[in-house]
Order: structure tokens, then C-alpha cells, then sequence
């Protein structure tokens, strides 16, 4: 037997542990079934290259609660360690340069930036839990097995020991105000959450299985029952696989898998497969999605070598990918980081714009391979698409491809196909393409057949960040503006050479706008008169695009300041050549004429879905005594 002390000042190592990693001590399973993977892979190469002159054989690991005497076991069957290798690896490289090592990892604000998983301080992490580890363990090489014992201070044992398997079994003797680690549900949550994919199967306790019944069994007879192993993980993950191997199915299962809460089915998956310049697979899945842009994110999974990581995943994958669900898995992403170094680090920038750009090409395949089945899909994918293409300016240019335009008749256009379609009758004076649009097919239905009437295309752009969007797509094609169909008279939303004459003479006109003003609210209505054909509406309610689109952008993050606070302000556009105005001009009475203004108003509200409240009482009261 020996003893000895760890190369390294108490002050140092084991209030570290303490301090720096109390609010993570659950990932210390995690570490532990790591780093009996790692043994176990480890002892398989071995075997493979002709260096381990042992039988491989089906390893696994192994979990188990000693509630009684308050103990936890790991046990694997992996390459095991001799006495000097538990020297070397859990004495001395585990503690050395510790110092050091906590300055290098500090992050900017001074916390630790993740010191398990570098330097062989994984195992450590078991202090945070335990008050005092076990290792025995036997080499895969014939040397006696090693009993190594530690308290939590600098002072450690290393003893012969009499196990005769192949492996190591590490001891956590949990301390009392961490025996929630020694509860089945706890234990067996933690390794769902962290271990559910390890690459080694995982046996924690055992499970009954019903067999057949024997073909002479009678119907009463029991079926009889097996106990077997409990393994909790998948060892063989469908990420793991080529995608020649797996069928449609298989990628629903898997998804079921990942979410077994979630019960609609995705609408299709990107299989990821990279080995240059970095290591990355993973799958990724399209859910349904809605306009809501409260969408629940952290869906994505982050795996090192099928060891879960995180689900915030923000920084590794592009943001608007977020949204998506499934797993990915790098070996080259560190297994604990700061969300600055991750940002900053090289190798996560190549896998965001790799990840981009495979996303894009599978959109753009699907597009081409099945277009109606893509444009059915359009309504569920497009929160993705159209906030990838206002924040990734590569996603951008490649989404033209496939990104699609919907009318609000159903119809879908590519943007080079929009243009072709609708240059020759919306092109303008200045020979800018205008493109109208509408957000809600009910609410701007009477401006949108006063457009269709015109022979006009109309897109139905709905999602929130829509005001974004336009902005980024006027910037990236000159001579185009993206206008909304209630932004003002129709006459006025394609400016032509042909300006309709009005009917009223300029005097006329004068005392129109000054009787309006007296009774319109100037604080709600900027009155404008325009001779438009006389089959159009006598008043209609627009709102400028420019502020409109101005205070949407802020709603949501964006625009210029201030405008998200601006009142709500319309104009009235007032049809000088419809015969109601010109009635309204004409009328002897100041009563009557009142009525007359007001009840036009009114209408032009209903159509803009303004009229609530009092002034809908009023209205409806009104509009009666006119009919009596």
C-alpha cells in the first residue's frame, strides 16, 4: 500500500470544484459514463489494431444505487488502469498546472468558462457530489488491479486490490446534501438527459420482459417473463448512420425518439455529414411551424461523441435555424465553453455557414424535385425562410431560388417569376416595379379588389417580420418597392403618366377641404382630395407605407427610433369625382351635410376595420334614422 499527497495546494483544487461548479454537480454522471466510454472505445481499438491481446466481447456500463449504505457505482469493462497509471492520470496530469489552467479558461467576467472535461478534471467533478471516491481498477495488460481512495483533501491511497474482471468501478460515497443523487428516478433522468445516445450500452438495473406464450399454452395460462439488463441508451443513434441507410421511417422514429411528447409528425429532415474541414453529423427536422415569433426555440440538441451537451445551441447553429428541431454532433465543439468563446471560435463559424448552406441546398432540392408539394409546405417553413434570408446575407442570396411569393389567390412565384409576371402593368411613371401586397386578406378585402379590378397582382406577406424583409428586398433590387394595397388610393399606389381630371372646379375643391377640416378630426385624419374614377369609393382610409411599415419594424426590433410610440395616423383620400362628394358640396344644410360626411367616414372605417366602440354605436344609430 502507499499514500501520498496530490500534487497541488488545497486552497486550490477542491474549492475550485466546489466553487466553480456547484451549479452544474449533476453533469458529474455525465463525466463519469465519459470517461467509461472513452475506456471502453479505447480498449476496442486496441483490439481492432492487434495491440490488446484480450477478447473485446460486448462491454457495457453499468449503474448502480447502494441506498443502504449510501454509495454509487460506474462500473465498465474497458481498458482498466495499473498502479502507475492511476498515478499518472489521477494524481498527477489531473492536478498539474490547476493554477494556471483556471486563469486560462476565466472568461471576461471573471466565472469559469467550463474546466470540466479539460485536463483530466472530469473525474474531479465527483467531489462536488461525493464525500469521499473509490476507483478499483484491473488493466487490460497482466498487472495487479489498483485500489485508489480520497477523501476530498490533498491526501489520497493506492493499494493492491483482488478484482479479477477487466475495468474500472469508481465509488462515490454521496454526501448527505446530495442523496438525491442515490434516488432511481434521479439517477435514471440524468442519464436519459445526458447519456440517452452514448455509444456503449448503459445498464441501469434490470426489467421485465413478457415473452410468447408456448404454442400449447392455454388461454389463461400467464405469459411467461424474463428479467434482462435495463440499457437506457441507444448506442446506434440514427445520426450515426449513413444516410444510405436509413429509410423515411427510420428518420420519423428517431424524431419520436428525440420528442416522444411531441406528436405531430416534422415535414421533413436535412441528414448532416461533414468529415473536412471539421467533424459534424447530425439531422435536423422541419416542425410546422406558426407566425408566432414567441416559436419555442432550444429544440436542437448539442452533442460531442453522443454525449448530450446543450439545447442552447445559439452561436453554433445560424439564429434562424433555431427554430428547427434535432441533433448535431461535433467532436470539435468543446464539451464545456463560454458563450464568448464559442462565438469567437473558428471552427463553430464553419460549422454555422456549413450548416447554412446545407440547409439551403436541401430547401432549393425539395423546391425543384416536388414544387406543389414544397408550395403546400410554404405556410409551415416560411418563419425560417424569410427570417434566414433577413439575417444571413449567403442564405439570402441562395433562397431566390426557392423562397417562394404567395398571392392572395393562391398562387405562388418564385421573385423572378413575380417580376416577369407583373412588370408590364406595374411599372410606374419612373419606371419603378411595384409590388402590392396585402397582410390580411379579410381586413383589406374591398382594397384588395379595388386592385384586382385593375388587373393587379396582390401577395398575401403575413409573417411579423414581413416590414423587415421588404426593407432588405428594396435594398438588394433597384427600382423595386414593395407597397401595401391600403397605403393609399388605387390610382395613387402605381403612379401612371394619365392623371384622372376632377369634376370640381379649384374653387370647388377649396371649399371641400375647408368644410372636411372643420368636421374630420385633424388629430386622426390628414384629408386629401383626388380625382380618381368616379366608380371608386368616396372615401377611402389609407396609411402611409414609409410610417407604417416604420412603427412595424420598431414593434418588433428594428426601424428608427421612436416610431414604435407615434400615434396612429390615416389619411383620408376623398374621391372629388364620385357623385356622393359632389352631393355632400352641394348640400344646403350644415346639419345634413354633416350627416353625410360622417356617415361616409364611418363606412370607410368599417372597410379599414376601424370603427369600434362609441363610433360604431353612432354609426349604427345613425345609419337607422337615415332609413326611416
Amino acid at each position: 500500500m502507499s499514500s501520498g499527497t496530490i500534487n497541488v495546494s488545497v486552497e486550490n483544487i477542491f474549492p475550485l470544484i466546489k466553487k466553480f461548479l456547484y451549479s452544474d454537480h449533476e453533469i458529474f454522471l455525465r463525466e463519469l459514463i465519459s470517461n467509461a466510454t472513452d475506456a471502453t472505445l479505447k480498449l476496442k481499438h486496441l483490439t481492432n489494431i492487434g495491440e490488446a491481446k484480450v477478447e473485446y466481447g460486448s462491454p457495457i456500463i453499468e449503474v448502480k444505487i447502494d441506498k443502504e449504505n449510501q454509495k454509487l457505482h460506474i462500473i465498465d469493462q474497458g481498458i482498466g488502469m495499473t498502479a502507475d497509471e492511476v498515478k499518472k492520470y489521477i494524481n498527477e496530469i489531473a492536478f498539474s498546472g490547476a493554477e494556471e489552467f483556471l486563469e486560462k479558461y476565466k472568461d471576461k467576467n471573471g466565472e469559469d468558462a467550463g474546466i470540466i472535461g479539460h485536463f483530466g478534471l472530469g473525474f474531479y467533478s465527483s467531489f462536488m457530489v461525493a464525500n469521499k471516491v473509490e476507483i478499483i481498477t484491473k488493466s487490460y495488460k497482466d498487472e495487479p488491479a489498483a485500489h485508489w481512495t480520497c477523501d476530498g483533501s490533498p491526501n489520497y491511497t493506492l493499494e493492491e486490490a483482488d478484482k479479477k474482471e477487466r475495468g474500472t468501478e469508481i465509488i462515490l460515497h454521496i454526501s448527505d446534501e446530495d442523496t438525491q443523487f442515490l434516488e432511481d428516478a434521479r439517477i435514471r433522468e440524468l442519464l436519459v438527459k445526458y447519456n440517452k445516445f452514448m455509444p456503449i450500452p448503459i445498464k441501469f438495473g434490470t426489467r421485465t420482459e413478457t415473452l410468447p406464450k408456448p404454442e400449447d399454452a392455454k388461454e389463461d395460462d400467464p405469459a411467461p417473463t424474463l428479467e434482462v439488463d435495463n440499457i437506457i441508451n441507444n448506442p446506434n443513434p440514427a445520426w450515426t448512420k449513413q444516410p444510405t441507410e436509413l429509410e423515411e421511417e427510420d428518420y420519423k422514429k428517431f424524431y419520436r425518439e428525440l420528442y416522444p411528447m411531441q406528436f405531430e409528425e416534422p415535414l421533413f429532415n436535412i441528414h448532416l455529414n461533414v468529415d473536412y474541414p471539421f467533424n459534424l453529423t447530425g439531422i435536423l427536422y422541419f416542425p410546422k411551424l406558426t407566425n408566432d415569433l414567441n416559436v419555442q426555440k432550444d429544440r436542437i440538441q448539442l452533442y460531442q461523441n453522443q454525449v448530450f451537451v446543450t439545447d442552447n445551441v445559439e452561436g453554433i447553429v445560424p439564429e434562424f435555424l433555431t427554430m428547427l428541431r434535432g441533433v448535431i454532433d461535433s467532436p470539435d465543439i468543446p464539451l464545456n465553453v463560454s458563450r464568448s468563446y464559442l462565438q469567437a471560435d473558428g471552427a463553430v463559424k464553419k460549422i454555422s455557414s456549413y450548416i447554412t448552406r446545407k440547409v439551403a441546398d436541401k430547401l432549393k432540392s425539395l423546391f425543384n424535385d416536388n414544387r406543389e408539394d414544397f408550395e403546400a409546405k410554404w405556410n409551415d417553413i416560411k418563419m425560417v425562410i424569410e427570417y434566414g434570408m433577413l439575417t444571413e446575407d449567403k442564405f439570402f442570396d441562395k433562397a431566390q431560388d426557392f423562397a417562394l411569393y404567395p398571392t392572395v389567390d393562391g398562387t405562388y412565384y418564385t421573385f423572378d417569376e413575380l417580376k416577369e409576371k407583373i412588370k408590364d402593368l406595374q411599372t410606374d411613371k419612373d419606371d419603378k416595379l411595384v409590388i402590392l401586397y396585402a397582410s390580411d386578406k379579410e381586413a383589406q378585402h374591398g382594397y384588395i379588389e379595388a386592385a384586382k379590378d385593375k388587373g393587379y397582382e396582390v401577395l398575401l406577406l403575413d409573417s411579423p417580420i414581413v416590414s423587415h424583409l421588404l426593407q432588405k428586398m428594396e435594398s438588394k433590387n433597384e427600382n423595386t418597392s414593395f407597397v401595401r394595397v391600403d397605403s393609399d388610393a388605387i390610382d395613387a399606389l402605381i403612379k401612371k403618366e394619365d392623371e384622372a381630371i376632377s369634376k370640381l372646379s379649384e374653387e370647388e375643391s377649396e371649399t371641400l377641404q375647408t368644410m372636411l377640416s372643420e368636421i374630420i378630426p385633424s388629430e386622426k385624419f390628414s384629408v386629401k382630395l383626388e380625382a380618381m374614377d368616379s366608380n371608386a369609393s368616396p372615401f377611402i382610409i389609407t396609411e402611409p407605407e414609409f410610417m407604417r411599415r416604420m412603427k412595424e419594424m420598431q414593434q418588433t426590433g428594428g426601424g428608427m427610433f421612436g416610431m414604435g410610440a407615434m400615434p396612429e395616423m390615416y389619411n383620408l383620400v376623398v374621391n372629388t369625382n364620385h357623385e356622393l362628394v359632389g352631393q355632400i358640396l352641394n348640400t344646403k344644410t350644415r346639419k345634413k351635410k354633416e350627416r353625410l360626411v360622417n356617415q361616409a367616414l364611418d363606412l370607410a372605417k368599417l372597410s379599414k376595420n376601424l370603427l369600434k366602440g362609441e363610433d360604431m354605436t353612432e354609426f349604427i344609430k345613425r345609419s337607422y334614422d337615415m332609413i326611416k
